[in-house]
């Protein structure tokens, strides 16, 4: 976010201005204080002298080991130079952005300074602040403050459906500085108050105010910690981030590519950063990878599964915490209820915004806002998704592997084979001979692959598929995840007649997905069959996916991978999610043309699985470079434009950042290659 900047550890996060502030934007790149999906702080501006101090350095780059600093003035002149200079530290930890405002005189002479903080909470939904146009009823909704000894404290209550006893939603924002203000202003209507202090400078000595808003979000019984500078809030975070990034392995020691390694480096930084709160089957708590920050910082089923794998070889940790916080939240009744079967179980989907639970299906998103508190948006727990439970049970099958520890197999065998059958039943497998989703137009559904935009799943015309639907990813996850899972069963849990069924049921589906997908003039699959069985004929990325999974023959994956290397579907940086020159292509929509750095990942992969090497190195190249332009962070998305079209990646203009498996990706990468 141009000049904006990202604070973040454990679920908190914040995105403040450069020098400091939060103005409580809304819209593609909001600012403010962030818990469980709620914003905590919405106003936090800095006066000096009764009016906003002058930028001399914006808010440099924070690190794993320093704050966030910015350097200001109060008004000034060439002939009457600033009585002082503000430096302003900011850091997040324990749930509070914790800053320290010094103040250093540049007079000879004992200096007075008047310091003013504005701050404000309007506790607004994450989903309340997007640019979708959506409205929420929150009409019974109170918000209140209460002045403290030493700052103040904001408030916001909803009260339980029907007039049940107390409140159902008890948020805080609990503000404390040392030393405490000198007194508290109501400087406008509603709740923003202004802190105010009057600061005694020695001659050229200094003086300073530290503070801590801490969020304390419904449900949360613990008081605020303790006021401390942001130097120490880091130096803990440091401690406990260096723990994660630089364990064994570590990515310069298995790979003398430098640019690559640094890629890799910069990934398992941001993965440190994204790991958000969880609890496993026994309550036991966690720490999961969370898709993406601004709009995403919650477990997300598909997400964090793919993130997992693409971490496995290096940071296993994360995989079995996914598998535990998942496996506590799989599916265990029908939400909305079944008439019968899953014919009718489809034709429910997208009324009244169910959560599409079904028994042993994987969770795709789970959060923990007030809007889903109240049943406002589906994603308390929302199963909408075809592919997370298969790639749950690819993550079990690909961790036991791995590690050579079954431990976590065998814990979880309840869970796994409870996916194995939402993939047969609801999933369509034994009724249907695919996996699929949705009964009803995908603009009431939605869309659940991971191409869930309007109009993703589209013919070559542009038409939107409509369901139920079989996408080509999904069937190549549910082959693998079979076959895995027969591996399990086998080996882990001693039931050959799981795994006979298993593998049987593996090789139907890869028999059947080359009479129905695979489209013989274009010598390439389709992006998937719509309820009526037709071939979804646009030439799609979706078809790397497919190499990753196995499911092709090798004469058939081998015409796949080097089809997506020509340059309509290659722009130099990566593989477009359509190629270009069809109608639907777009550089600059979400699903149909841009590029996706974990897309071309299993694109990469699977063209090593298949031994097509210099295919493989040439997307890993372009990805490397792609993620020099970006400070070795790649970014979620990335637009379509090809390298003929621009000397460099350009931008994609919603891209979240960092975002989980781009951050993941050079892992994938770097795996590939060794």
């Amino acid at each position: 976010m141009t000049g904006h900047h990202l604070l973040v550890h454990d679920g908190t996060f914040a995105v403040v201005t450069d020098s400091g502030d939060i103005s409580g934007a809304r819209g593609a790149s909001p600012d403010g204080m962030f818990s469980r999906d709620a914003r905590h702080l919405s106003r936090w501006q800095l006066t000096v002298e009764g009016s906003s101090p002058e930028l001399l350095v914006a808010a440099g780059q924070a690190g794993p080991d320093r704050p966030l600093a910015a350097v200001l003035t109060p008004p000034g002149s060439g002939h009457e130079p600033p009585a002082y200079t503000v430096f302003r530290e900011q850091a997040v930890a324990d749930r509070s952005l914790a800053e320290r405002i010094r103040l250093t005189s540049n007079r000879p002479v004992p200096t007075t300074a008047r310091v003013s903080l504005t701050v404000d909470a309007d506790f607004a939904d994450q989903f309340e602040l997007r640019t979708d146009y959506r409205t929420y009823d929150k009409t019974d909704a109170v918000r209140t403050v209460e002045a403290l000894q030493d700052g103040v404290a904001l408030g916001y209550e909803r009260p339980a459906p029907g007039g049940g006893p107390g409140p159902e939603w008890h948020s805080r924002t609990v503000i404390t500085a040392v030393p405490a203000p000198d007194k508290v202003t109501h400087p406008a209507s509603g709740t923003a108050r202004t802190l105010e202090w009057r600061v005694v400078l020695p001659p050229h000595g200094n003086g300073e105010i530290v503070l801590q808003a801490c969020a304390l979000p419904s449900g949360t019984d613990a008081e605020p910690p303790r006021v401390q500078p942001p130097a120490t809030a880091v130096a803990g975070l440091a401690q406990e981030n260096a723990a994660f990034t630089a364990a064994a392995p570590r990515p310069r020691d298995l790979i003398g590519w430098t640019e690559l390694a640094r890629a890799c480096e910069q990934g398992l930084a941001d993965l440190a950063g994204l790991r958000v709160p969880a609890v496993g089957p026994d309550g036991e708590p966690l720490r999961v990878p969370a898709a993406g920050i601004p709009w995403f910082l919650a477990l997300f089923g598909r997400d964090s599964l793919l993130t997992s794998l693409f971490a496995l070889p290096y940071r296993p940790g994360l995989a079995a915490a996914t598998l535990a916080a998942l496996a506590a939240a799989q599916g265990t009744e029908y939400d909305p209820p079944p008439a019968s079967g899953w014919e009718r179980t489809r034709r429910r989907q997208g009324e009244n915004a169910p959560r599409q639970e079904q028994p042993g299906r994987i969770a795709h998103e789970i959060r923990h806002g007030e809007l889903a508190r109240f049943r406002q948006v589906p994603y308390d727990r929302y199963y909408g998704a075809v592919d997370a439970t298969p790639l749950f049970l690819i993550l079990l099958h690909a961790y036991t592997e791995r590690t050579a520890d079954d431990a976590l197999a065998r814990r979880l065998e309840p869970q796994a084979r409870a996916a194995v059958e939402w993939m047969f039943q609801d999933g369509g497998l034994a009724e249907l001979g695919r996996l699929v989703y949705g009964g009803v137009p995908l603009a009431a559904s939605g869309d659940q692959s991971w191409r869930d935009s309007p109009g993703a799943i589209c013919f070559s015309d542009g038409t939107p598929a409509q369901g139920p639907i079989a996408v080509a990813g999904a069937q190549g996850y549910a082959y693998d995840a079979l076959l895995r899972t027969a591996a399990l069963a086998r080996k882990t849990w001693d039931d050959a007649a799981l795994a006979d069924r298993l593998e049987e049921a593996a090789a139907q589906l890869s028999g059947r997905f080359h009479r129905e997908f695979w489209m013989p003039g274009q010598e390439f699959p389709a992006l998937a069959l719509d309820g009526e069985g037709r071939q979804v004929d646009v030439l799609a990325s979706e078809a790397g996916h497919l190499l990753w999974s196995g499911i092709l023959d090798p004469q058939h994956g081998a015409r796949v991978g080097r089809r997506l290397l020509e340059p309509d579907f290659f722009s130099g940086w990566g593989i477009r999610t359509l190629a270009a020159g069809q109608v639907p292509y777009h550089p600059l929509s979400w699903h149909k043309g841009s590029i996706w750095p974990h897309d071309n990942a299993l694109t990469v992969l699977g063209l090593a699985r298949y031994g097509l090497t210099e295919q493989a190195l040439a997307v890993v190249r372009g990805l490397v470079e792609a993620a020099a332009v970006h400070g070795w962070r790649l970014p979620e998305v990335m637009a379509g434009y090809g390298r003929d079209e621009h000397p460099t990646p350009v931008p994609y203009p919603h891209s979240c950042s960092p975002q989980a498996w781009a951050a993941a990706t050079p892992l994938a990468l770097l795996s590939a290659l060794t």
